[in-house]
């Protein structure tokens, strides 16, 4: 009696079908939202996953004009989501037009591969926000003195372009999470990726939800300008190890930008906070100007930037030590040679009391001539 074999059929959706049709399948969802817009009237349901939401109007009574503020609450869950679908679109646009034909003309190797397309995103997206984060301190005319920070807190309404850098920032680190998935990233890499992206998720959320948007804004500038000047030299670095003249650089402005945030953190949360003319919690006005509060948002700042400084540290020892032994020459280990023993041409061998040659043959005895 034969047993018929089971063949199971394929699965028509699995993980690698949507790894591999992931841009396809959110372009089909931002499409959706926006047809989803468009269509419903009013657009009361599909308008919070595209425009931001929470808008308070105020009028001057000297004048007519007006001015747009925003605030935040839970319909800014729907914006994130949408911004996050537009951002993983962005990522593979970006991957395959651009780092992916560069790889390929580089000739690297896979995990050189892995940290060029890191690098590329990183610091495309670190100049953008760089950029985008100056002109709001520029534009908006935020003032530029220490006790701006604390002064005026709760900062409960914000202006168009500081809510939308916001949104963009929490969506786009909220991509990296499936990224790590979708990008295929190296098992070694994946908890060095998952600590940082985290760890933005965190104080850019936190910044954003206790109030803190001024002071976040301005510690995030300088930031990423840090951060982009780093991965623009790791992608020269790849194709060419000796370009490394400008890591000095960067090595001088991450210690002062360091610096700069612990200073402007102690300030706030540790003095400006602590004598602000409002202290207390109210979830409705935005105010958490509680000692708890307070005490965690310094630790959090405190303890990371402790560990960037000793991962900083670490790499920087690490580059030393290569670079020393790099300049030490290899010793060639000494190869003993037996030392050949001369021998004196004039004497012969001798066995069994015979005179003999090298070959073993015994020399040829001369005859003596007659007197």
């Amino acid at each position: 009696m034969r047993f018929r074999r089971k063949y199971k059929t394929p699965a028509v959706i699995n993980h690698r079908v949507i790894a591999l049709n992931l841009v396809d399948i959110v372009s089909c969802v931002v499409i959706f939202i926006g047809m989803w817009s468009v269509v419903e009237v009013p657009p009361k349901n599909a308008i919070m996953f595209v425009a931001l939401q929470y808008n308070v109007t105020y009028t001057i009574d000297d004048s007519s004009e007006q001015f747009d503020f925003y605030d935040y609450g839970p319909k800014d869950i729907a914006t994130i989501s949408f911004y996050m679908l537009v951002a993983i679109k962005v990522h593979a646009v970006i991957q395959e037009c651009i780092l992916d034909k560069i790889n390929r003309y580089l000739q690297l190797s896979k995990p050189e591969q892995s940290k060029f397309s890191e690098s590329g995103q990183l610091a495309l997206f670190y100049l953008f926000s760089f950029i985008w984060g100056a002109s709001i301190l520029n534009a908006e005319e935020f003032p530029m003195n220490l006790t701006s920070f604390w002064k005026d807190y709760p900062f409960s309404r914000m202006l168009f372009q500081e809510k939308l850098f916001y949104i963009c920032q929490i969506a786009y680190w909220l991509h990296a999470l499936p990224e790590l998935y979708f990008q295929r990233v190296q098992k070694e890499d994946i908890p060095r990726q998952l600590c940082y992206i985290c760890l933005y998720i965190t104080h850019i959320s936190g910044a954003y939800i206790l109030n803190l948007q001024h002071l976040g804004l301005f510690l995030v500038v300088p930031h990423y300008l840090v951060e982009f000047i780093f991965h623009a030299l790791r992608l020269f670095y790849f194709p060419d190890e000796n370009m490394q003249k400008g890591f000095i650089i960067w090595a001088l402005l991450f210690i002062m930008v360091r610096l700069l945030t612990l200073t402007l953190s102690v300030l706030t949360f540790g003095f400006g906070l602590a004598r602000a003319e409002n202290p207390g919690f109210s979830i409705a006005d935005g105010n958490f100007n509680i000692l708890p509060v307070r005490i965690g948002c310094l630790g959090a700042v405190c303890l990371t930037q402790a560990w960037m400084m000793w991962k900083f540290v670490n790499f920087q020892l690490k580059k030393w030590r290569e670079h020393v032994k790099d300049q030490i020459p290899e010793k060639k280990p000494a190869n003993p040679k037996k030392k050949r023993t001369k021998k004196e041409p004039g004497k012969a061998n001798f066995a069994n009391g015979t005179a003999k040659t090298e070959d073993g043959a015994s020399p040829r005895t001369r005859k003596s001539k007659p007197v």
